[in-house]
């Protein structure tokens, strides 16, 4: 991602005593086609707009992470 969002937990990165959070999802669960599928996408061709330009504050999310989030909510 870029400088300009907030970034999440690297999902490969091993943890010191669990498994790395990648392990706790089957290889074949929904989550992982909301991933790949927004992913991708051109989000910008579709009409979202960048977000980072806000006023003061925190970083904003990335419009894809908050797209996957959504998407796997609604399921």
């Amino acid at each position: 991602m870029s400088e300009k969002y907030k970034e999440g937990l690297n999902r490969s990165q091993q943890l010191f005593f669990p498994p790395s959070l990648d392990e706790y999802v089957d290889k074949d669960n929904f989550v992982r086609a909301i991933d790949d599928y927004v992913s991708s996408l051109d989000l910008k061709r579709l009409g979202f707009t960048d977000t980072s330009k806000s006023m003061g504050g925190q970083k904003s999310y990335a419009p894809q992470l908050l797209l996957k989030i959504y998407l796997w909510l609604s399921q």
